[in-house]
């Protein structure tokens, strides 16, 4: 099956062209030697590999840094097949759209070399054109984040056809009036974040000035929100419920919880979690009920109209 995958192509999109001229896509990530015989099935072996090493050199990196820097670098080289598309930003408000033709190669002498051969269609998409979801997904920390659930608004973006509708590309979601108002409330406790009940004790995770804790990239998906306690000590995964069974919210969660700790956090860190939504029920209740370190907080919407 296709997967579809984001590309960024250098600091502020500064490669985009260089790239689109020479078919090809490419990333650094501090890791300078040829990977051809150090790629394996499972990325997670690729990481226990080399986060050592990239530690080393960049001793004021944290683990969760070398783990997405890693992560990422071998999703570019070996996680993505041939046939799968990548949209790379080109630095003027639209994507290139690339299908990969070829296997990972090493570069040495050139800013990006670990490289993958492209062919580039004709069409670029608009970011103008996307639906809200697939526009922030488009904006995930990182060089390379999966978009594969976003396919078929994709392929219909390559095709020319601009979504009318809000595209909720969770097959999973309930109520899509839900949905479609939640996912406004992650911008909202970002901005807000000093002021909501988890801003005294956790900041939302930063790498070098750079808000990454938004949409945090996982192997199964995008967290809500990542944050890291004042003190070091803990990690908090912030899911909002948007729309979705209580079932699927639970289980997303502790799969991103699982992953944070089994590949980010430091053995004496904790990890915990959060659900938000404007209403649980029996279900959430329930299943909450028989987990530890999850917590779940209701929001309430008060609007207000004042005669001028």
């Amino acid at each position: 099956m296709k997967s579809y995958y984001r590309v960024v192509l250098g600091r502020q999109h500064v490669y985009a062209e260089k790239f689109f001229n020479e078919n090809s896509i490419g990333v650094y990530y501090d890791i300078d030697q040829d990977l051809t015989d150090h790629l394996p099935e499972d990325w997670r072996a690729f990481n226990r590999q080399f986060i050592p090493g990239f530690m080393k050199k960049l001793p004021d990196k944290s683990k969760i840094a070398a783990g997405l820097a890693c992560g990422a670098l071998w999703t570019l080289a070996k996680g993505i097949a041939e046939g799968d598309l990548v949209l790379s930003p080109d630095g003027t408000g639209s994507y290139m759209v690339g299908e990969v033709v070829g296997g990972y190669r090493y570069q040495p002498d050139d800013p990006s070399p670990h490289q993958r051969p492209v062919r580039w269609l004709e069409r670029r998409i608009s970011r103008t054109d996307m639906s809200d979801e697939l526009s922030k997904a488009l904006i995930a920390p990182g060089a390379v984040s999966n978009l594969t659930q976003y396919a078929k608004e994709i392929e219909s973006l390559i095709q020319g056809i601009t979504p009318t509708d809000i595209f909720t590309n969770l097959p999973e979601v309930e109520n899509p009036y839900l949905f479609a108002m939640e996912k406004h409330l992650e911008d909202f406790l970002i901005e807000n974040w000093r002021n909501t009940p988890f801003g005294s004790d956790y900041d939302v995770y930063e790498e070098e000035g750079n808000l990454i804790g938004k949409q945090f990239p996982t192997d199964t998906g995008a967290i809500d929100i990542f944050a890291v306690s004042k003190d070091q000590k803990t990690l908090l995964v912030i899911e909002l419920k948007k729309g979705r069974a209580s079932d699927a919210v639970v289980g997303q969660i502790l799969r991103y919880m699982g992953y944070v700790k089994e590949e980010l956090a430091e053995t004496d860190q904790l990890v915990k979690g959060v659900i938000i939504g404007i209403e649980d029920d029996i279900r959430l209740q329930r299943a909450l009920s028989m987990v530890e370190g999850i917590e779940f907080y209701r929001y309430e919407v008060d609007f207000k109209l004042k005669k001028v």
